[in-house]
């Protein structure tokens, strides 16, 4: 089993990502693990169900996941034999000490041979190593560059709806000025009416009803919301806001007549 074969196995047990790739390098550290793949192995083949218990052991896995994980690469053919249940893993043997220099050339070829092994070894761990923080390098700014996509994602969203929002504020603002422009010219024609006054300050039976007709609110709509209405209404004519000073007038006649109304009740 390769590095990138383990490193699949330990993800798939449930290891953190930041633990399996110190846990391969130290399997590959003790040779318990070689490298052969490009990065793209799959299909890890063990020898025997001890030897894949042990190494999720030797993991930190818990002996009841261990378990079920050693089952389910059973069933999919990924270990090839069932062990004994005893038997311990077998990884290949560190190599013995090497013999004191002689003077004869059998030794030295030997001796040269096992440098050479050795040598070819460091390399391949050393290329392990280096293949296994290019993978990590290359899932970090895969996740980065899907961050990314979402966060432009979620601008373009942003900016949509802030355009909306200015659209509908927009247009509520024209029907607003709209409206405030009838009130205005139904306020001058009024002015002219010599019974104006009269009719103003002397509120019919039905007048609170007709205030909310005038606001398009519901019949059933409440005094506090019909004071709120106003209230907002004031503020969008007020003069010192850039409002219409007739249509203020006659919107703060109103206002004023219908608090009147209710604090009558």
């Amino acid at each position: 089993m390769n590095t990138d074969q383990a490193f699949e196995l330990l993800i798939e047990a449930g290891v953190t990502e930041d633990n399996s790739i110190q846990t391969v390098r130290r399997w590959f550290r003790e040779r318990k693990i070689t490298y052969k793949g490009s990065g793209q192995d799959t299909g890890y083949i063990l020898n025997n169900t001890d030897q894949a218990f042990h190494l999720l052991k030797d993991a930190g896995v818990a002996d009841s996941t261990a378990v079920q994980i050693v089952r389910r690469m059973l069933r999919e053919g990924q270990i090839e034999k069932v062990g004994s249940g005893i038997q311990k893993p077998t990884y290949p043997l560190k190599e013995s000490a090497s013999k004191p220099l002689t003077n004869r050339p059998s030794d030295l070829d030997m001796m040269i041979r096992q440098l050479k092994v050795k040598l070819k070894a460091q390399d391949e761990h050393i290329k392990g190593i280096e293949h296994l923080h290019q993978t990590s390098i290359a899932r970090l700014i895969q996740q980065i560059d899907i961050l990314k996509k979402d966060l432009m994602k979620l601008e373009k969203e942003k900016s949509e709806f802030q355009m909306e929002t200015k659209k509908l504020l927009k247009e509520n603002i024209d029907l607003t000025n709209e409206l405030l422009k009838i009130k205005g010219e139904l306020f001058k024609g009024k002015q002219k009416d010599p019974e104006f006054e009269e009719k103003v300050h002397t509120p019919s039976p039905s007048h609170t009803i007709d205030y909310r007709q005038k606001l398009g609110l519901s019949k059933m709509a409440s005094d506090k919301e019909v004071l709120t209405r106003y209230k907002k209404l004031l503020k969008i004519t007020h003069p010192d806001h850039g409002g219409n000073a007739s249509a203020f007038h006659f919107i703060k006649t109103d206002y004023d007549q219908f608090r009147h109304s209710i604090n009558m009740k």
